[in-house]
Order: C-alpha cells, then structure tokens, then sequence
C-alpha cells in the first residue's frame, strides 16, 4: 500500500495537539507530514504513523494561508445565532471528516443578552467517546471561536455526556459522506 498524500516539510517550529490523546507537543522545522484533513480551521497531520492537530493560525507552516478571523461585524441579513451555527460548522473532530454540528455533537447554542449588544455564548455538547482526549481542545477551540465573533465578550461550552451520543445524532448529510446512508 502506497501514500499518495504529498510530504509537506515544516517551515519552522509548531505547536500541536496528539490525536485521540490531547497532549501538547511540538513539531520541529524541517520535520516530514502529510496532511490527511484540512476541514475548517485546523489541519490534522500524520507525522511517524501518528495523527496531530495544528491550529490554522499556523498554517503557514505547512505552506498554506493562515485562516482568516470570522467577521468583526454581523453579516448583513445575519443574526448573531445564524452566525454562531456557521462558526461552529467551522469546528470538526480531528479524526472523523464531518463538523460537529452534523455529527450532533452541538446539543444547545443560545446568546444570552448581558448588555446592549453584548452577549454571552451557552453552548452544551457531547463527544463522540466519553474517553476522548480532544474534548478540552475542541472545547477550547469553539470558546476561541465564540470569542472571537462581533458583539460576544463571553462563552462557556459545557460537555456532557448524558443523552449519551450515538450514530442517530448524526444528520444525514453526515451519514452520506461517511458512507452510512
């Protein structure tokens, strides 16, 4: 079995996250990966026969575009909730190529009204396995995003586990592309 995905030599030193795990690591420059999912803002690479995850922001160290912000101002027609659904639409699970939002990961996601036009975002979700180590880079990932969109000074992602999640949850968008429909 051969690889036919390109090898992409690191332009300079990087933060990264270990998948399933979570651990923090760093990638040296110089080193050899390839990218086996580039869905959102982030890209998930094989290095050695195992998967880490590199924030978009460093894109440029796999000699790609560093992902652009979300908007500073609300798209025109565009409710703050319309567009915390995009942003989390922009959030995948590391290992699965669907976001999180078709996964049914996203059980809840409501802006609070703390001030005049400031708001805070409550987002409740699950993950796929109770056990897995990305939860809090996901966690933190959707917290950046939240933070990052016009008018929200706050959010909190709680994680549950209960309902429990399970294939059902998925959308049939997502069944589609992972062959289950």
């Amino acid at each position: 079995m051969t690889n036919d995905l390109p090898i992409i030599v690191l332009s300079r030193d990087v933060e990264a996250f270990l998948i399933p795990s979570g651990a923090h690591i760093y990638l040296h420059k110089d080193t050899e990966v390839t990218i086996t999912q580039a869905l959102g803002s982030s890209y998930t690479v094989n290095i050695y026969g195992n998967l880490a995850r590199i924030d978009g922001k460093d894109a440029d160290v796999l000699g790609k575009e560093p992902i652009a912000p979300p908007p500073k101002t609300l798209p025109e027609g565009m409710t703050l909730s319309e567009l915390v659904w995009d942003e989390l639409k922009t959030c995948y699970d590391p290992e699965i190529p669907v976001n999180i939002v078709d996964l049914g990961l996203i059980y809840h996601a409501d802006a609070i009204t703390m001030a005049e036009e400031k708001y805070k975002i409550e987002i409740t979700m699950t993950l796929t396995a109770p056990g897995c180590g990305m939860g809090p880079i996901l966690t933190e990932d959707i917290k950046r995003k939240m933070l990052s969109l016009p008018h929200v000074i706050d959010a909190n992602i709680e994680l549950v586990f209960d309902p429990p999640w399970d294939r059902s949850m998925m959308s049939d968008a997502a069944k589609l592309q992972l062959g289950m429909l």
